[in-house]
């Protein structure tokens, strides 16, 4: 049995989450106290008859969330395996999410502030955060994104394996939170700066061929492939979940397209990949 262990932030997203688990074959629970979790998943052992499972807790379940290590602990002693995965966002992000929904957090209580509940939240799932074998970081993903990220994690047999997704950005909005490793094409040839180019992106033929018509690009392509091919196959023998790498522009639509579109047809040949564009429509 593929036991999913799903916590983090309240308003991150895992409500999305557990829909597009769901759709890949999951049986969810939303809101199951941590001392339940070993009970829930011998049940279902015994019952054979799901194989995918994914239950969510966090601090809506108040005191009880605290037993949450203690109850990992006890799946491993009855040899059920188990994977955590940890939804984050910004709290600039969060807090908006709750005014456009006008629902409370559920620390915060009548005086206090939104950001006063975030913030002791986070302190609460920092060992949550840090133990986690799956990190989503949904401050910059619409619904649309946040489903196909999760679908990319997990639309497999089940079989562990290591899942690298490749995203471009623009390093005027950020750098990404969750990535692993970050590389910067700011240097190379910019199409901004082509009349018939500025307007378009890193997905277009023509950009691409503009950004790869320099010896600078073509060097930097080959030593980053030649890098990822290295940290992908120790990952891979680390038998990590997950590696987000993520390559920077100035804007994200030209160069660092061109260069995560160029990686993920690269891995895909030989890992479960995917590839996003943060910034592409901004």
């Amino acid at each position: 049995m593929e036991f999913l262990v799903i916590t983090g932030m309240s308003g991150a997203g895992k409500s999305c989450v557990v829909n597009a688990l769901e759709d890949v074959g999951f049986f969810c629970v939303d809101n199951l106290p941590a001392e339940l979790i070993p009970v829930f998943a011998q049940l279902l052992q015994k019952d054979d008859t799901h194989s995918r499972v994914a239950v969510v807790t966090d601090v809506r379940a108040g005191q009880s969330f605290s037993e949450l290590f203690s109850a990992l602990d006890t799946l491993r002693e009855l040899q059920i395996r188990y994977q955590l995965m940890f939804l984050d966002a910004d709290d600039d992000v969060l807090i908006k999410r709750y005014k456009e929904t006008r629902r409370k957090h559920p620390l915060q209580n009548d005086s206090g502030s939104i950001q006063s509940a975030l913030t002791q939240e986070r302190k609460l799932l920092a060992e949550a955060r840090s133990r986690a074998d799956f990190f989503l970081e949904t401050s910059n993903l619409s619904a649309t994104q946040c489903r196909i990220r999760v679908l990319s994690m997990f639309s497999g047999n089940g079989e562990k394996q290591t899942h690298i997704h490749v995203m471009s950005f623009g390093y005027k909005h950020g750098i990404p939170n969750d990535a692993d490793f970050v590389f910067d094409v700011r240097s190379l040839p910019n199409p901004f700066y082509v009349p018939e180019l500025k307007h378009k992106t890193g997905l277009d033929s023509d950009v691409r061929a503009f950004v790869m018509d320099s010896d600078a690009s073509v060097e930097f392509r080959d030593r980053l492939f030649s890098f990822v091919d290295l940290v992908a196959e120790l990952a891979k023998k680390e038998g990590r979940s997950q590696l987000v790498i993520a390559v920077g522009c100035t804007g994200g639509h030209h160069r660092s397209v061109t260069f995560a579109e160029f990686l993920y047809a690269r891995l895909r040949e030989h890992y479960s990949a995917s590839v996003s564009h943060r910034d592409i429509v901004k």
